[in-house]
């Protein structure tokens, strides 16, 4: 029987998702569980395992299209599977293992390891009609024979960040796992790909006019015109232009700044890291910055705060979700560290290097960036000094950490060289007035010009 797969709600009020690539072809055969496809939301790349075990049909979106939570997604022609009678009691274990959870992220995994992959036909069409016309473009008598003639086998092995970077630029992931083997494939690997390709697709490609680019993918004019590149708003910018809009026309935003002296602070960073029974954990600025907010939000319990509308109520929260702004490929995402006023320096530090891994991977789950009471932005790694950072919809506080700088100062009555820090504070004022917040960002200060301050707190 057919039997069709809808689009899961995949949580957080998402409304819709877009195909980043199927793992699955009409005509394959598919266990319960296993990955379908990668789908991009507003927030995050989640895979899709499969709530049946049968045959795929057919499947209702293509690569790169977006569909709305309850669509069909794709169909399965299960053995024995009723679609028109609810199954029998006796059967409800089968029903169990069969049926799919719409609100999830599909069936319960029948063991606690993770099911392979299944190898791709050799007979499959290509993943997408970009990587159609690669091979066109590029035949395989005009390319090297490890590149002509890839190894059938499994998925090649990416992170969703570099396999989205293929697709932008037309490049077949099968092709280039030819060339690297079984390692993981690299940004790197695909950009000397298209390059060492793309030479040779010109030489061997008729001289005819280029095919229209699909709607979907930006399209450049020719250099030497006046050029323009147009990109579809989706996905994580979607997402975030909408958000900062709702938080500017709603939020009365004020900010403040502060400049501090961290000498002492990057001295303390510099025992930590010399001494060996610390040498595993990844000590730096921002995680002092990060262990001086959560201290003094417990000191300000109003740069911790949510305004609830409807309720008519200031809600103060008595922990610290401290959300930290990542830029990835997909854009700005805001992932969080729970209960962060109950862990250690180094618990922030492990827990910062872990949430700074996934995002770079594409791996972040929308459950990792959903709430947050206070968030930081680390501008001073693209070598900023300060900003008017726009606060999260929902939260109180924003602190913006610039570069550190070695600057003439006053210290002991006295001009030195001293390694300095401006603080940039966006608060929200209706919740937080200008006493409170210069009150919270001169204890954050206190305790990076003072580390020891931080026994007191």
């Amino acid at each position: 029987m057919i039997a069709e797969f809808r689009l899961p709600d995949l949580g957080e009020g998402l409304t819709e998702a877009e195909v980043v690539q199927w793992l699955v072809q009409p005509g394959d055969a598919v266990a319960l569980n296993q990955t379908l496809a990668e789908v991009e939301t507003a927030k995050a790349v989640v895979e899709l395992p499969s709530p049946y075990e049968g045959t795929v049909a057919s499947l209702h979106a293509d690569a790169g299209e977006t569909v709305a939570v309850g669509a069909p997604l794709i169909a399965f022609d299960v053995v024995g599977e009723e679609t028109d009678a609810p199954s029998a009691p006796a059967g409800a274990e089968q029903e169990e293992k069969t049926q799919p959870n719409l609100v999830g992220y599909g069936a319960a995994p029948a063991s606690a390891g993770r099911p392979a992959r299944r190898a791709r036909r050799g007979g499959a069409a290509p993943a997408s009609a970009a990587d159609a016309e690669v091979l066109v473009a590029a035949p395989h008598d005009a390319l090297p024979p490890s590149v002509a003639e890839p190894a059938v086998g499994e998925r090649p092995r990416s992170t969703p960040p570099v396999r989205a970077h293929a697709k932008r630029l037309g490049v077949d992931l099968a092709l280039v796992a030819a060339d690297v083997g079984d390692r993981v494939i690299t940004r790197e690997d695909v950009d000397a790909y298209a390059e060492r390709t793309g030479a040779a697709g010109a030489a061997s490609a008729p001289a005819t006019e280029p095919a229209p680019m699909p709607s979907s993918a930006p399209a450049a004019m020719p250099s030497g015109e006046r050029a323009q590149t147009r990109i579809p708003v989706k996905g994580v910018r979607k997402h975030t232009a909408q958000a900062m809009v709702r938080s500017a026309f709603t939020a009365p935003h004020v900010t403040t700044f502060h400049t501090v002296d961290v000498t002492a602070t990057m001295e303390l960073i510099d025992q930590l890291k010399a001494d060996r029974t610390l040498s595993e954990h990844r000590i730096g600025p921002l995680a002092v910055v990060a262990k001086a907010v959560a201290l003094a939000l417990g000191r300000n319990p109003s740069l911790n705060a949510t305004w609830d509308e409807p309720a008519g109520e200031i809600v103060h929260n008595h922990f610290v979700d401290l959300g930290i702004a990542a830029a990835t490929e997909r854009g700005l995402i805001v992932p969080i560290i729970r209960d962060a006023e109950r862990l250690s320096l180094t618990g922030i530090a492990d827990a910062l290097t872990e949430l700074t891994q996934t995002a770079r991977a594409g791996r972040t789950s929308p459950a990792e960036l959903a709430g947050g009471t206070f968030s930081i932005t680390n501008i001073g790694v693209f070598g900023i000094d300060a900003g008017t950072p726009i606060l999260p919809p929902g939260q109180s506080g924003i602190l913006a950490v610039g570069a550190v700088r070695r600057q003439p100062w006053e210290h002991r009555g006295e001009i030195a060289l001293r390694q300095m820090m401006t603080l940039s504070l966006s608060f929200d004022h209706r919740l937080v007035d200008g006493a409170d917040g210069a009150r919270f960002l001169k204890d954050v200060a206190d305790i990076l010009e003072e580390p020891g301050r931080a026994l007191l707190y």
